[in-house]
């Protein structure tokens, strides 16, 4: 019986070989390697990203030793010629390109092909070469045309993986839903020392290595997230379009403010940056320069819908008010913005430009306002958009100002799942929506997690805008059409054991030209549940510490 090409997939990735592939030709022009690899360099499997209608970037990274402690994965300080191929079909029989390209120790032997001049709304089929070993086999896709206005697109996405913290689960599961697209939006490795950051009952992982500072450390722990094959079999199916949060560099950051005094933060930042580079399947222009590094851009998947990825860590003003939870007058001081200022005129030049159905901001951290105190006192978070009320507030009036169809935000960072609806004037429950949060729950940090059988946060009694939360782990998973978004909130009921099974716990739809949330189903386990009161300052507590 022939594979199915979710099993064909799902099965290279884990085995970190492509079958028969074994016998394709390296191109003429590799150039001779003296030395050859001694074990499969593939360990860390394969990606794409950033699609566009006629490409989508290639990676993979050689590390035949990936947990070696000077970051360099087993490799020899030397040039490693890797071929490509890109094929029509998933047995590649109808090769539509191929070439070589140069593994460079200075970047620790990672590879990005960035292609251009496919076709445009098509699945192809890639995988690498270095000298006898093959990859497992890539499944990508190139945007629909930019005139396109029909179709549908299956996107999903997540954040917040924490090796540590349970077994990558989730990223299996969303593996095998087929998305057309994946979003990360941020923490996808998290830098403590084991030991550092538990959870009850202790990890059922450690982290190798010591807390992430040097490139070396940033290199070594992106590459012992790459060898889970749950997370290598979701890379494999779908191209990707990633953001970093703070844990990819250390909790909180803020520009060039750390969490804690440091002076050798520009230093541990720029090698932190390099190293989400090379692990990451990004274009060229997301190549780091020191200090600084590109990340905010756009995608358009025809004329459905334009995702506007952003980076609220890289240019922000430092948290008001000393961080947490707090009622500060800063917060709304006009002059502090979560964007920084050209990227705030980019995003708000974007909507103005706008004809897509559907306007997406994948972003990091919760843009609608959280009041955790029932009084009269406003208190929110300082690392939220909530901390930057003024910024939050001319983004909004931004999108409404030019006539947005459908914005719709996404989000990751707080470990839960949420759905919320968007206002101008939050002191006033009645006043008009208009748009949407949508949050994805992490895929383990914080460990297993709990049903909430209410769906609902204890919070929303006086923040009637808060319309869903479950406190399990998972992703989210979206079907995009002209008339609709409809989001299922995804869960799996254990992350600190291999093997737990998903279930859909509730769906909402957002209609074209109608901002707000409809649910249309809830479908809580069957076993025993917690009501949101019974969680009490527990929730609380979860949703006070580090997210």
């Amino acid at each position: 019986m022939a594979l199915s090409r979710r099993s064909l997939l799902l099965s290279s990735a884990a085995a970190g070989v492509a079958g028969a592939a074994t016998t394709w030709p390296l191109a003429a022009s590799a150039a001779p390697y003296r030395g050859p690899l001694q074990a499969d360099p593939f360990t860390l499997g394969v990606a794409s990203g950033d699609p566009e209608p006629d490409g989508f970037v290639l990676w993979t990274r050689l590390a035949p030793t990936p947990l070696a402690d000077d970051g360099l994965g087993g490799m020899p300080s030397r040039v490693v010629p890797v071929a490509w191929e890109l094929a029509a079909d998933e047995r590649f029989r109808m090769i539509v390109r191929r070439g070589v390209t140069a593994a460079r120790p200075e970047s620790a032997h990672a590879v990005h092909v960035e292609l251009h001049h496919l076709l445009p709304g098509r699945e192809y089929f890639y995988r690498f070469r270095a000298e006898r070993y093959v990859s497992p086999v890539g499944r990508t896709r190139t945007a629909p045309p930019l005139w396109a206005t029909g179709g549908t697109l299956a996107m999903s996405f997540a954040s917040c993986s924490q090796y540590e913290h349970g077994y990558f689960t989730a990223y299996r599961h969303l593996a095998a839903d087929e998305p057309d697209l994946i979003l990360h939006l941020g923490d996808y490795q998290y830098e403590y020392q084991a030991g550092v950051y538990t959870i009850p009952g202790g990890n059922p992982r450690d982290h190798a290595g010591p807390e992430t500072v040097t490139l070396a450390n940033y290199r070594q722990r992106h590459a012992q997230y790459k060898t889970d094959a749950d997370l290598q079999a979701a890379h494999a199916v779908a191209p990707w379009a990633v953001v970093f949060d703070d844990h990819e560099i250390e909790n909180n950051w803020a520009d060039e403010v750390p969490e804690a005094p440091d002076p050798n933060f520009p230093a541990r930042r720029a090698a932190a940056f390099q190293a989400y580079y090379e692990n990451m399947p990004l274009r060229r222009t997301s190549i780091p320069r020191g200090l600084d590094m590109q990340l905010y851009r756009r995608l358009r998947w025809g004329r459905l819908a334009t995702f506007h990825m952003l980076d609220t860590r890289q240019y922000r003003d430092d948290q008001a008010c000393g961080d947490g939870y707090k009622d500060c007058p800063a917060a709304s001081d006009p002059a502090r913005s979560i964007t920084g200022e050209q990227q705030e005129k980019w995003l708000l030049d974007g909507f103005r430009r706008s004809s897509a159905r559907w306007d997406v901001l994948g972003q990091q951290v919760f843009f609608g306002q959280r009041d955790n105190n029932s009084g009269p006192q406003v208190v929110t978070s300082m690392d939220s958009w909530d901390g930057y009320a003024a910024s939050r507030d001319r983004i909004t009036r931004g999108w409404v100002d030019a006539g947005v169809r459908n914005p719709v935000v996404l989000t990751g960072d707080v470990h839960a799942h949420w759905a919320d609806e968007l206002k101008l004037d939050y002191a006033d429950p009645a006043s008009r929506t208009v748009g949407t949060e949508l949050v994805c729950s992490s895929i383990t940090s914080t460990g297993n997690g709990t049903d909430v059988a209410s769906g609902q946060h204890p919070w929303a009694a006086w923040n009637p805008h808060l319309r869903f939360y479950n406190n399990q782990r998972g992703y989210v998973r979206t079907r995009i059409t002209p008339g609709s978004l409809t989001a299922d909130f995804r869960v799996v009921p254990f992350v600190t054991t291999p093997g737990a099974p998903v279930h859909t716990r509730a769906t909402f739809v957002i209609e074209d030209r109608v901002a707000g949330l409809q649910q249309t189903a809830d479908n809580p386990t069957p076993s025993a549940l917690r009501t949101a009161s019974d969680l009490g300052a527990e929730t609380v507590r979860q949703e006070t510490e580090r997210p």
